[in-house]
């Protein structure tokens, strides 16, 4: 078993799946808050990718007293300023849906043209040791634009609207590992994962 332990500080199976295959080359033990029954939930107040990313990172590491990864993304369509941005897990309400979500983005959408249904995807991670000290950050994008309807069941979130014009497909449409190429979640994670060799590199994580 690898002595290197970082904890993803999501509850998202898909997530995990998803950053699981990114990191599997560290030889990282990981591990998410479904692990920990001591896990807390950590109240996203940031206005920013960046800062919310932080407080799940620091927060959740204090508590544990482990090596934990926040990562905070969201989608920002163009056309309705930039929204929802920090708030895209719960913009329709606290309790939403992926499908509410969807539904209110194309209800706010309405007929804006293709031309102008310009979207794009950040991810920002923050890594944080036991004390919740920050010791490595990475963000990226990914762009595309919003379709007028869902399609594909692949994916979550925003995925089955998100289309990448180069594919003529949605992320719900596109397989796992051609998203695993393109996602903000995976460019942010190349980034980072240079920083996590570093750190394990020097004894640290």
């Amino acid at each position: 078993m690898s002595e290197h332990v970082l904890v993803l500080g999501t509850h998202n199976h898909k997530k995990r799946l998803e950053l699981e295959q990114l990191l599997a080359p560290l030889g990282l033990q990981l591990k998410t808050l479904a692990d920990f029954e001591e896990a807390i939930e950590v109240d996203e107040t940031g206005t920013t990718f960046a800062e919310n990313a932080a407080l799940k990172a620091s927060e959740q590491a204090r508590n544990l007293g482990m090596w934990v990864m926040g990562e905070d993304s969201g989608i920002s369509v163009v056309a309705l300023d930039n929204q929802p941005g920090v708030y895209s897990a719960r913009y329709s309400a606290p309790d939403a849906t992926d499908e509410r979500n969807n539904e209110k983005v194309l209800v706010e959408l309405g007929e804006t043209p293709q031309e102008k249904r310009t979207a794009f995807y950040t991810c920002h991670m923050a890594i944080s040791d036991p004390s919740g000290e920050i010791r490595a950050t990475a963000e990226d994008y990914c762009y595309g634009r919003m379709r007028f309807e869902p399609s594909g069941d692949n994916g979550f979130g925003y995925d089955p609207l998100f289309e990448i014009p180069e594919y003529h497909k949605t992320f719900g449409e596109l397989g796992p590992s051609i998203k695993r190429v393109l996602s903000h979640r995976s460019r942010a994670m190349r980034k980072i994962r240079s920083k996590i060799q570093d750190l394990m590199a020097a004894g640290s994580l």
